[in-house]
């Protein structure tokens, strides 16, 4: 009988850990079960949207920053379709290409009705390498996302003329400013010039 008293016990408890994990698991947990409940199922379709709905509400909830921020070679064909760049050096006259992916964004209604609108608008400053800030533009670059759902796949490609710099070592610093919330994202790019 005590045998079984303990294996009630244990089971009991295994029991209620279960419980209050689930309690615990998010939004996120909750929607890849019904996605994959969906798959299984036979509707994958209403699976990859329930997942894209869990994640842009999911990405709300995240400080906005910036993901990822790499000079690249070419105009990208797409969200993560870039070719970087080899190194961080520059020629004379050659301009400066950045891919940039910001995270966080905040949505709201837009004025269509039943679609979402971001809006983010990027500051840059080119900075030496002792942090004075030689040169800068406010409001550089504005960007407007519209769609039916909280979008991630969001990038921005940035071009910066520097032809009239001397040759040395500076850094780029992008400014994102999330207009919805008011909130700011900085990133630095360290960048060369090459003498003639």
């Amino acid at each position: 009988m005590a045998i079984y008293r303990s294996l009630l016990a244990v089971l009991t408890a295994a029991s209620m850990l279960s419980i209050s994990i689930e309690a615990m698991a998010g939004p996120l947990v909750e929607a890849a079960t019904k996605a994959e409940q969906l798959a299984t199922s036979g509707d994958p379709a209403k699976a990859r949207e329930l997942l894209r709905q869990a994640v842009g509400d999911f990405s709300q909830t995240l400080p906005f920053s910036i993901g990822k921020a790499v000079f690249i070679s070419k105009e990208p064909a797409g969200y993560a379709m870039y070719e970087p760049k080899d190194g961080t050096v520059f020629k004379t006259g050659e301009a400066i290409v950045s891919y940039v992916e910001p995270v966080g964004l905040t949505w709201k209604q837009a004025a269509v009705k039943d679609k979402l609108e971001t809006r983010f608008t990027v500051d840059f400053d080119i900075l030496n390498p002792a942090g004075k800030v030689l040169a800068g533009q406010k409001a550089f670059g504005d960007f407007t996302f519209t769609g039916y759902l909280k979008n991630q796949e969001i990038y921005s490609t940035l071009t910066i003329d520097v032809s009239g710099a001397p040759a040395g070592d500076y850094v780029l610093r992008f400014h994102f400013n999330d207009i919805n919330s008011g909130k700011t994202a900085t990133i630095d790019q360290p960048f060369k010039i090459a003498g003639p």
